[in-house]
């Protein structure tokens, strides 16, 4: 699939978002902004998926959007302009979803469905490896 990484270059980009996951969490651990409201709050990118109601196309970009670190930094600085404990949670909970996301293999979404990933595919044909007897390029 064009554009899906793989082999080492995979291993790291999830390592990242292992990363990521474990210093969101340390934060906001440090931050005190309180374990009840991480979990609450930990799956609501997820909601993104509802996305997919209305088709691929709008359905990935509305996944994108939510699991995009944009958002979650946009927050984050938000909170040193205009100090708020809502924006920080918001910023930290965000960036540990991302990253435990990514870490587990689920990387931004592809138009041609959800198992098409930058992080290379996942689901029930994750293990599927193309032929390289088949010129792809000709199909396109």
């Amino acid at each position: 699939m064009f554009g899906a990484t793989t082999g080492g270059v995979r291993l790291v980009l999830r390592l990242e978002g292992l990363c990521v996951l474990i210093t969101a969490s340390v934060a906001y651990s440090k931050f005190g902004l309180g374990r009840s409201t991480f979990a609450l709050f930990f799956l609501t990118p997820d909601l993104s998926f509802l996305g997919y109601l209305a088709g691929q196309k709008v359905g990935a970009a509305s996944y994108n959007v939510a699991h995009s670190y944009i958002g979650a930094v946009a927050c984050l600085v938000a909170n040193l302009v205009l100090p708020a404990p809502t924006l920080l949670s918001a910023g930290i909970i965000w960036c540990a979803h991302i990253g435990f996301d990514r870490a587990l293999g689920y990387g931004l979404k592809y138009s041609e469905g959800f198992g098409f990933t930058h992080l290379g595919r996942i689901g029930r044909f994750s293990a599927v490896t193309p032929n390289p007897a088949v010129n792809t390029d000709a199909v396109r």
